[in-house]
């Protein structure tokens, strides 16, 4: 998973509409890539690169903490 640093416009996620073409809007502290999106490595690597149209990082990686059991109450 990988949380956006910097807003952008994923010019390589398009929905075509009545209006013309839209493209995916990224806001910062948006979760990347949106439900239902499998980027390539490469698109992984140019948005947390700075091999991309605003030259500097747009996402970088979180790691996912595990979920914690809760504490069992000790018996009597």
């Amino acid at each position: 998973m990988y949380k956006v640093i910097k807003a952008f416009f994923d010019l390589q996620d398009v929905k075509e509409t009545k209006s013309g073409t839209v493209y995916t809007e990224y806001n910062a502290g948006d979760i990347y890539p949106r439900e239902g999106l499998e980027p390539s490595a490469e698109r992984i690597a140019e948005l947390s690169g700075s091999d991309n149209k605003q030259h500097t990082p747009l996402i970088e990686k979180v790691e996912e903490k595990p979920e914690e059991k809760p504490k069992k109450k000790p018996t009597k």
